[in-house]
């Protein structure tokens, strides 16, 4: 059998993910809160590195990723997603401001910081199993099929229990003659709830468009959270929302990982050393039922930069001393001086009114 799970009818529903569809054992549940992937496509060759965030209490679980064309599968590197977050992230922007605000000294005397695929040949079979892997915690198996139904029960037959509704959502990508990576995870250590996030996957194929499978999303229960960090040769954008809220790009620029400050050798390992344009984009599905396709993205018009900023407001200082204060002080003293003055010509004046004009001739 290609793969062990066995799932006999599901008591709790099927739960997606952007990658595909995720199957918890009987009786147990699993959901994905978050979907991290990095996509790099250099206009023939994808490379899709998926990382999960899930929680339940399910002891193992699989999946089935649709892919445009044959497939490698491998474990991906756990670092290269710190690489990218640390490359992406906001840049902090200090704001001043004059006056004393509820925090800062003297009301509290706190501190000043403030707030499509080859065709089969002939006489092909309906479910052709290319390849079995275990990679890590992974059983993996790499399939490709020319009917839907024969699909839903070789799946079926070898362990996983699938709902109808996936058989339908499937249809599409037999229609286009994608392939399938059956995934199935299981860790060593036998009991332990899946919970918390996965280690990652990599998958390489041919691609003349670069796509990233989400329709099979639609089939989720609960909210969806999709993070991508595209590298292509530009700025990339999704061709539409897909039935999701709308795509927000959280970061974009040109990176050359063999110049930038910060260690980025899984990024270097990812695109061969190649300067990128890198695109950080977040979407929600709230409705995941509304999911309607796959996301198909597309250079956008310029390579515009953009970063994000996170603002920190700070009192303005000079040598530690707020200026507010140094304001007031000079402003005292330019009073006291003026006083000064104004009572040292006030005494001149009566000086001079007060000597008589005779004596003031006399020599």
């Amino acid at each position: 059998m290609l793969v062990s799970l066995q799932l006999g009818s599901l008591i709790s529903p099927a739960y997606a993910c952007g990658c595909g569809a995720m199957v918890p054992s009987r009786e147990s549940q699993v959901a994905v809160d978050r979907e991290t992937s990095v996509v790099d496509w250099d206009g023939r060759t994808e490379q899709i590195v998926m990382r999960l965030t899930v929680r339940g209490n399910a002891p193992e679980a699989a999946w089935i990723m649709p892919v445009p064309h044959r497939a490698t599968v491998e474990l991906g590197d756990p670092g290269l997603f710190s690489e990218l977050s640390v490359l992406t992230e906001p840049e902090l922007v200090t704001r001043h401001y004059f006056w004393p605000r509820s925090h800062d000294w003297p009301f509290s005397g706190s501190g000043n910081v403030g707030d499509g695929a080859a065709a089969p040949s002939a006489g092909a079979p309906a479910v052709e199993v290319v390849g079995r892997e275990r990679l890590g915690p992974f059983d993996v198996a790499r399939l490709a099929a020319t009917d839907p139904d024969a699909l839903q029960k070789w799946l079926s037959d070898n362990g996983f229990e699938l709902p109808d509704r996936l058989a339908t959502a499937l249809k599409p990508y037999v229609d286009q003659k994608w392939e399938y990576v059956a995934i199935r995870l299981a860790p060593r250590d036998t009991g332990n709830p899946l919970v918390g996030t996965l280690e990652p996957l990599r998958l390489r194929f041919a691609s003349e468009r670069l796509v990233y499978p989400m329709r099979l999303s639609k089939l989720a229960s609960t909210p969806q959270q999709l993070g991508l960090y595209v590298l292509a040769a530009h700025r990339m954008e999704p061709s539409g929302p897909i039935g999701g809220d709308a795509p927000e790009v959280t970061y974009a620029g040109r990176i050359d990982p063999r110049s930038v400050a910060e260690d980025t050798v899984y990024l270097e390992r990812l695109t061969g050393g190649k300067p990128v344009y890198l695109t950080a984009i977040e979407q929600s599905f709230p409705h995941p039922e509304r999911i309607d396709g796959d996301h198909e993205l597309r250079a956008a018009d310029a390579d515009t930069p953009y970063r994000r900023h996170v603002y920190e407001n700070e009192l303005l200082t000079v040598g530690g001393v707020p200026v507010w204060v140094l304001s007031l002080l000079g402003a005292v003293l330019v009073a006291v001086v003026a006083a000064v003055l104004l009572v040292l010509l006030v005494r001149r004046n009566r000086r001079l009114r007060t000597v008589p004009p005779a004596a003031a001739g006399v020599r």
